[in-house]
């Protein structure tokens, strides 16, 4: 045993015996759903009535469609505000949030801390009580913040203009498959009909713009890890629309050639879009114009430090070069010169673009997220931002010495190169060892109070696998703390596979057995009133129902529930 591989022992132990791992316990409160809680009558909040407008103010039903309007109120709680109170709170107790756990597992979606401070920023009137309607002057601040957000994009990316109506990274990705469909069809050029990605690239690189009509042509790695050139070459033709990809693409492999791929799609008269969701370890380091993308974009929400979870609130910041500025989605926030204006600068809402695609969110998009954003840009400035690219290599390289040292753990691929950000490992050899995959391993994992990983996007061309992130804002010692949890976790599959094989033993809840109702559309249910038809339970004031939404899940056949603490 060398000396890293003694430390990482060491480190895998209990506290008690010397180690790093906690005696973690999760909190377990057996709470019910808010549908079944309270009682008919009972009330958090008694509003006023409105006694002095209410004789010039039609009733709201007046004003729908009959068909529109509902037979009878909706069936919503009726609780008061201690229970509600506690109810979110034992709710928030049963989880591992980003606030209280080290969430370096969630690879490609970059949970990193963020800011406590631009959350008073966004929770001013300023910006809570913003509304679609009100007058484009009543609006010039908010405005001034977005465009030097885009003037500061721009800088990153060498893009030339953004929009912040995509509410995330895949409505981004549409919004340029839209804009590429109309740029061809003003070019006369409609037989473009084929969009190229590559299979390690974010899924939403094939699917959008699939959804926006055009067949999708996949590139497989060649041993490199890289996709193959020279089957890129063969895939482009005069029906190519377009090329989307990421790099470093989701195994965290860099491809230094990437111009070459860009300038192979513009000989064909293909479009280049580069998917930047995996940004954080390029800031300053690399732009999408120089290696020849016509356009990108950038997850706020992800790499500029907005809260990045419960899947929203999102801003897919879309930028593209001058070529394809007038087809990004109106209205299109634009500086003009207004001698009346403070600092001779007014902020305008341009809707009259006729070569626009349209709208892509309502109103201007997530504003919040770009407050956020704005705030954390302008606090690191711009070698602030080429030291998030730094520390974010620095931690990946330095977890990565610690789980090359795990056995059971490989990484395939690009042998011997460095990765960017991120990795994606596999835990083959760990499945042909002992039984236990990647799934397994994450319920064990757990266990220890640390967040588990995102696998892969599907399908996993790397066997059983896992993509670890560690962003710049966690220190060497949750680097540290993960490495040892995994280290514990693979050793019990090697050597206690019965503690494996039961586990989460320290979790709220136990391990899904079966995955019926998530798999068969007849089993979902999206609503409390289509679970009930369709499963059964009890509502608001029943007796409990042997087959209410507790009882369900209490089944074996469904769960395995958290047994005792480890038995160290």
């Amino acid at each position: 045993m060398n000396h890293a591989q003694e430390k990482l022992a060491r480190n895998a132990l209990l506290r008690r015996d010397g180690g790093l791992l906690r005696d973690f316990h999760a909190m377990r409160w057996d709470e019910p759903l808010i549908m079944e809680m309270g009682r008919p009558g009972e009330r958090g909040v008694i509003p006023p009535q409105a006694t002095d407008v209410a004789a010039d103010v039609a009733p709201a039903e007046d004003l729908l469609p009959a068909a529109l309007v509902r037979r009878s109120p909706p069936a919503l709680p009726e609780v008061s505000q201690p229970q509600v109170l506690r109810h979110f709170t034992r709710l928030s107790q049963m989880t591992l949030g980003i606030d209280v756990t080290i969430d370096i597992g969630e690879g490609t979606c970059t949970m990193k801390y963020s800011p406590k401070v631009n959350e008073q920023l966004v929770r001013s009137h300023k910006v809570l009580e913003l509304h679609p309607e009100q007058p484009e002057g009543s609006l010039q601040g908010i405005l001034e913040i977005c465009h030097r957000m885009a003037g500061m994009l721009c800088e990153i990316s060498g893009m030339d203009d953004f929009s912040f109506q995509p509410g995330g990274g895949s409505a981004a990705a549409f919004g340029f498959a839209a804009m590429a469909r109309k740029y061809f069809h003003e070019r006369g050029e409609d037989r473009r009909d084929e969009v190229i990605t590559t299979i390690f690239s974010h899924p939403c690189d094939s699917a959008c713009p699939a959804t926006a009509g055009y067949k999708i042509i996949t590139l497989m790695p060649a041993d490199d890890g890289y996709p193959d050139l020279e089957a890129l070459r063969a895939a482009l033709s005069e029906r190519t629309a377009a090329i989307m990809i990421t790099n470093p693409e989701d195994t965290g492999i860099f491809n230094p050639a990437i111009r070459e791929y860009t300038q192979a799609a513009h000989d064909a008269g293909a479009l280049c879009y580069c998917d930047q969701a995996n940004l954080n370890g390029l800031l300053g380091v690399s732009r999408a114009r120089e290696a020849g993308f016509d356009a990108c974009h950038f997850n706020l929400h992800k790499t500029f430090g907005s809260p990045h979870g419960c899947k929203g609130p999102g801003a897919g910041a879309l930028g593209v070069t001058a070529a394809l500025a007038p087809y990004l989605p109106a209205p299109h926030i634009v500086a003009v010169a207004d001698g009346s204006a403070e600092h001779g600068i007014r902020y305008h809402l341009d809707s009259r673009r006729p070569h626009a695609i349209g709208k892509l969110r309502a109103f201007l998009g997530n504003l919040a997220v770009v407050v956020r954003a704005y705030a954390w840009t302008m606090s690191l400035g711009a070698r602030g931002l080429r030291e998030v690219a730094e520390v974010s290599i620095i931690n990946n390289s330095y977890l990565e010495a610690q789980l090359r040292e795990i056995r059971g753990v490989s990484y395939p691929y690009a042998e011997g190169r460095r990765r960017w950000d991120q990795i994606r490992y596999s835990f083959e050899a760990l499945k042909e060892d002992t039984g236990f995959g990647t799934e397994d391993m994450k319920a064990r994992f757990c266990d220890f109070g640390v967040q588990t990983w995102f696998t892969s996007h599907r399908p996993w061309i790397v066997p059983e696998p896992f993509t670890p992130e560690p962003c710049e804002t966690y220190s060497k010692e949750d680097l540290d703390y993960w490495a040892a949890a995994l280290k514990r976790s693979v050793d019990d599959a090697y050597d206690r596979p019965e503690l494996l094989a039961s586990a989460p033993h320290n979790q709220a809840c136990g391990r899904i057995r079966t995955w019926e109702r998530f798999v068969e559309p007849g089993e979902w249910a999206v609503t409390w009133r289509a679970y009930r038809r369709k499963h059964g339970g009890g509502g608001r004031g029943d007796e409990p129902d042997e087959r209410s939404p507790q009882a369900g899940l209490r089944e074996s056949r469904w769960v395995v529930q958290s047994g005792h603490d480890d038995p160290d």
